[in-house]
């Protein structure tokens, strides 16, 4: 893990500054003082903004680390002269103020940069190149600064320790040289200039700097005529002096001496698109476009460079079947080094398929899975460059299982920075401007993406044109593409979709666009006869009106359960409500038992008209496990909760998963709060009789649920409250609860289930229970202390059905979903605890979240509108930034979150949720902006402040639990191999037929685990079983919504392929065939003599179900054994093994 300490810095913090004195003067002053040692750069003085009068401390940056070692060397032993006759008092500053080599032996003036392709070992291609270059290296930001002219304009290119591929010492034309092979482009920069621009460094009496610095860095696309940052992925760095060149790799992530580089000039043929870089096929071939997809990604992916696919390599692969260019393609995808031969490599791995004559096996699994699962391609757009991914598996939308005849015409395209995170607002529209009616400056990424909305893009035959986004989609800057064809194009899926032209709001128009692509099942068309509309229960409070029915309908107990058959569930056990997508209605349906029509719909469920009848299920209710996060903590730590309880939560919450790995009950009673397909294999082999640490699969997967764990209450002070559930909010429709009550019945846990003593459960039956007394209520996100609501849950006959669900009473001034983050009952989930300890005493007044009224048009919403709409979304996106701030200021608040500055924040944070509805944005002021940040967030590179609030004891108690524990956030012992142990319990007569099978079907396995792997950088078996990847790339460690997203996929494709694994054990048909391949498959993974450095234990467990039957025969012939031999005795039963 990271420490505070950042590297040193070239700059001093000084205080007692005279009121009278100039920045320049000071910046003189220190210059003369430290003459020797390198002088002093830059100097800011601090100053109130009232009469812009000085603060008497500011920051003077030096030439130096060095210089300013030593003018803070001058001032510790009284040497440092008096400044217009005060004392200077200096410290060290955490950051400069102008980014800057802090070592001398750092910098390079004078240098050559050249942009190409790196084509053979020795080999580079130059596409475009520049003298008088300078550059910088900045350990302490982990990155190199470039700076250039091209055509007498600045630019600066930011490149990344962590985007360097590889980095290389070498000699070109007999001159010291650095090669940078990259992962992604370099950030560019343009420097703006000008009367009105609001640099950092102005001529006024504050500022002073040796350098011209009257201009601001903003944003800029690549600038080469032929795209050449975004074609290539290669930079070599010529500075002539070897001494240099050694320093300068001294601080870069080295990867070695490559000796002499030969350089050629690339050809010049130009891009016609600035979407680049991608190889289309020639004219005279012709190959799928899932090849030329995946060969694209090869390519973006550093795999192969462009040069190479000429058209000997689309003839290659043209004779190829699809199934043989994927698994070849998939091969290449595990090389780590580019191969400079792709041809060769296509033809040596065709013919070793040929020769070895492995089967390829069908793709298709059990069938009820594959009707939920799509192929989806994917697409990365970078300020510079396109990266193609996939095909994924993930959950299927209505739109295109409709359209599964053109589902490879469907692409999901996210704008993205140039390493794939986040594009900050101020990269697409910078604020450089002076004056209150200044305007901001659009850069030209602002004019990329709206221009790739407008006209599209081409990958070979296929164009693609813009179709819509969710709400999803929008908050993660990404949409739905189509490739128009003779028979459907994206304007007619859209008039399929639904009639828009009577919603004037282009925020509103938008979101209706994108509700059927919500991930969904479908099921049965349900015609209009079977349809009712029923009226809404509003009210009008204040003149404000209130829908108490907001987003929720009935359904049918009839046809409930055939819903409920159709998705997968127990008819038996049937769900309380379902959340729906049907035609243009959205939101609940509840089971009325009483109904006899299929659906009773509301008003406030319709957005749109539409002449689809297909009934798609988003989710249902369920139980769910509950948990408190950073947000809940501090809104009940204003509202008197102790500090003292959360950090004994906390520790229980420790306490209990450290147990996990050798008390059963407890790894089964985590398990079951996880929940997942990823957990069901672990389960019944823990109900089998397993114990934790006897069995290498089963340690792996334990261990990796608990190092993750232990990561999310460090990082995310995620703690479990067993006395509390996150169910789907409905309504009592019987009218029996009045305003302040709650009907709570829920589904009770095996823990619950064992404990008699729950004076909190009425009219237990055993599996369920009614919940009465006070209960504390919120929605996340939550902001405001009076988003945390306490009622009263009672019982009640009448609603004995609704299981698993909160039920919110029809009466009241308010409705209190609303009073909850201005939730609704559309299909918001809602934290529920009745833990005394967790329920306040008084509660604040909740919050007004009246949204403001949308802008109506007076004309039928346009699709450029829309488009602009996405892009205006991206500049105005400040719920991140709201919310950290929140947590900043409650944190050092007295009043914590009632503080002004805090109230305000949630105020702007219900603005800005309510963006993509209303499209007025919520702009942050600076002064709410932190300047400083808390240990707890772990923001290394930011100024640092140890956080003495409830957040901070309990980050502080997580990592001394760590420490004590021996694991500090680092690789646990889960990645490593467990000892390999042999249980001859698994094996059966007639298995030893099926090894040479089950060896083939290993190795595809290997190589189909392997390919997932490498696609989503797991280095460990468990990370890609679980989904919780270790190393995450640097955009996914602050975007948890993607990194959510991204484990959604993983786990979808994990059960994707373990579903065709199951298709090939149950391709012979006969039910001993399967178990006697089972025991085969566990043979060749675990016995010594056939492991031979397999790296993978999953396999067998496959075949789970199988080889615990195998297992449980086994155990009772032997019972019966030792019972024939010794009656009176009692045989326990081993799982040891």
């Amino acid at each position: 893990m990271p420490t505070a300490a950042a590297a040193a810095t070239a700059s001093l913090r000084v205080s007692n500054i005279p009121p009278s004195a100039v920045a320049a003067e000071l910046l003189a002053f220190f210059d003369s003082a430290v003459a020797g040692a390198g002088g002093a750069f830059a100097c800011e003085i601090a100053a109130a903004h009232r009469g812009w009068l000085s603060r008497g401390h500011g920051t003077v940056q030096f030439g130096s680390a060095a210089a300013a070692a030593a003018a803070a060397g001058l001032a510790s032993s009284g040497r440092l002269p008096r400044f217009l006759g005060a004392l200077l008092s200096v410290s060290p500053s955490p950051v400069d103020l102008l980014p800057r080599a802090s070592d001398l032996s750092l910098r390079a003036a004078g240098a050559g940069l050249v942009v190409g392709d790196r084509v053979a070992e020795r080999v580079f291609e130059a596409a475009d190149a520049w003298d008088g270059v300078r550059a910088e290296v900045i350990p302490g930001k982990r990155r190199v600064d470039l700076y250039l002219e091209h055509d007498s304009q600045r630019y600066k290119l930011e490149v990344l320790f962590e985007d360097m591929k590889d980095c290389l010492g070498c000699t070109l034309d007999g001159m010291g040289a650095i090669l940078l092979q990259l992962n992604y482009a370099p950030r560019i920069h343009t420097a703006i200039s000008g009367p009105a621009v609001n640099s950092r460094f102005m001529d006024d009496r504050f500022h002073a700097c040796k350098e011209d610095a009257k201009f601001s860095w903003v944003r800029a696309l690549d600038f080469t005529p032929n795209y050449s940052f975004g074609r290539c992925s290669t930079l070599v760095l010529k500075l002539g002096k070897s001494a240099l060149v050694s320093d300068i790799l001294k601080s870069l992530p080295f990867s070695g001496n490559l000796g002499e580089l030969t350089m050629n000039s690339m050809d010049g043929v130009g891009a016609s698109s600035n979407v680049v870089p991608l190889v289309h096929c020639p004219r005279d071939y012709s190959v799928p476009y899932e090849v030329l997809f995946r060969l694209n990604s090869l390519m973006h992916m550093g795999k192969i460079v462009a040069k190479h696919v000429n058209a000997d390599l689309f003839k290659a692969l043209q004779e190829l079947p699809v199934d043989v260019s994927r698994r070849i393609f998939e091969k290449m995808h595990k090389l780590e080094s580019t191969c400079y031969e792709p041809l060769q490599f296509i033809q040596q791995e065709a013919y070793s398929m040929k020769r070895s004559h492995n089967v390829l096996l069908s793709n298709e699994g059990e069938g009820e899975g594959e009707r939920k699962l799509m192929k989806c391609y994917r697409v990365n757009i970078t300020p510079s460059k396109i990266f193609c991914l996939g095909p994924e598996e993930e959950v299927t939308n209505y739109v295109v299982k409709h359209h599964s005849a053109y589902a490879s015409d469907f692409v999901r395209v996210t704008f993205v920075d140039e390493d794939w995170s986040k594009l900050s607002s101020n990269a697409i529209s910078a604020r450089i401007e002076q004056g209150f009616f200044s305007k901001p400056f659009k850069t030209g990424l602002y004019y990329r993406i709206l221009s790739i909305l407008k006209k599209g893009f081409s990958i070979g035959p296929k164009n693609f044109e813009f179709l819509a986004f969710s709400a999803s989609q929008l908050r993660g800057n990404s949409v739905w593409m189509f490739a128009s064809n003779a028979s459907l194009n994206a304007g007619g899926i859209r008039r399929w979709m639904g009639h828009f032209e009577n919603i004037r709001s282009v925020s509103k128009c938008a979101a209706r666009m994108g509700q059927l692509f919500s991930s969904s099942r479908q099921t049965f068309e349900v015609l209009r006869w079977d349809v009712e509309v029923i009226p809404d229960i509003e009210i009008t409070t204040d003149g404000s009106k209130y829908i108490f029915s907001d987003g929720i309908g009935k359904i049918s107990l009839r046809f409930a359960k055939r819903v409920a058959h159709h998705v997968g569930l127990d008819p038996t056990n049937l769900p309380s409500a379902f959340q729906i997508r049907y035609g243009g209605y959205k939101g609940v349906i509840a089971i009325d038992p009483m109904s006899s029509i299929d659906l009773s719909l509301r008003p406030s469920m319709k957005k749109f008209e539409s002449e689809s009848r297909m009934l798609n299920i988003t989710s249902w209710s369920k139980s769910q496990p509950c948990y408190v996060n950073r947000e809940i903590i501090s809104l009940l730590s204003t509202l008197g909760i102790r500090d003292e309880i959360f950090v004994a939560m906390q520790q229980d919450e420790m306490r209990e998963t450290e147990e996990m790995l050798t008390n059963k009950e407890v790894a089964l009673s985590v398990l079951g709060k996880l929940g997942g397909s990823e957990t069901k294999t672990a389960v019944k082999m823990l109900l089998q009789g397993y114990e934790p640490s006897s069995e290498p699969y089963l340690s792996m997967i334990l261990k990796a649920h608990q190092e993750n764990r232990l990561t999310d209450i460090r990082t995310r002070c995620k703690i479990h409250v067993p006395k509390g559930r996150v169910l789907i909010g409905c309504l009592d429709e019987t009218g029996v609860l009045e305003y302040g009550q709650v009907y709570i019945r829920i589904t009770k846990n095996s823990k619950e289930q064992k404990d008699s003593n729950q004076s909190y459960f009425y009219n237990d039956d055993g599996k369920t229970a009614t919940v009465v007394g006070k209960v504390a209520i919120t929605k996340n996100p939550c902001l405001h202390p009076g988003d945390i609501r306490v009622l009263e849950a009672i019982y009640d006959p009448d609603l004995v059905g609704m299981v698993d669900c909160l039920v919110f009473p029809q009466r009241g001034e308010r409705p209190h979903p609303n009073e909850c983050s201005g939730g609704d009952l559309d299909g918001d989930l809602y934290f529920i605890t009745w833990d005394d300890k967790l329920i306040p005493e008084k509660v604040d007044t909740p919050m007004d979240y009246t949204a403001t009224r949308p802008r109506i048009m007076d004309h039928v919403v346009t699709l450029e509108e829309i488009q602009k709409h996405f892009v205006d979304y991206m500049i105005n996106d400040s719920l991140g930034a709201i919310s950290t701030a929140h947590l900043i200021h409650a944190d050092r608040s007295p009043l914590k979150a009632r503080s002004p500055e805090c109230l305000q924040l949630a105020t702007l944070h219900s603005m800005a949720v309510d963006f993509a509805k209303t499209g007025a944005p919520a702009e942050m002021p600076r002064t709410l902006r932190p300047r400083e940040y808390p240990d707890f967030m772990e923001r290394w590179e930011k100024p640092m402040y140890i956080s003495n609030g409830v957040l901070g004891k309990l980050y502080r108690s997580a990592m001394g639990h760590m420490e004590k524990s021996g694991d500090s956030g680092a690789l646990s012992s889960s990645s490593a191999q467990p000892s390999p142990t042999y249980d001859p319990d698994l094996e059966v007569p007639g298995s030893d037929e099926f090894l040479q099978a089950a060896e083939e079907y290993y190795e595809l396995y290997e190589e189909k685990l392997t390919t997932l792997m490498n696609y989503y950088r797991a280095e460990h078996e468990d990370e890609i079983l679980t989904g919780n990847i270790r190393n995450k790339m640097l955009y996914l460690k602050r975007d948890n919504k993607r990194y959510f997203e991204m484990k959604d996929r993983i786990v979808a494709a994990v059960d994707a392929l373990h579903r065709e694994a199951r298709g090939w054990l149950l391709s012979s048909r006969k039910e001993e065939d399967a178990s006697r391949m089972a025991s085969a498959w566990y043979r060749v993974t675990y016995h010594p003599d056939r492991r031979r450095g397999k790296r993978f234990w999953s396999f067998p467990w496959i075949a789970c179900d199988n080889l615990l039957a195998i297992k449980a025969s086994s155990q009772l012939r032997r019972r019966r054994r030792q019972k024939d031999d010794d009656p009176t005795a009692v045989v326990q039963m081993d799982c040891s093994a």
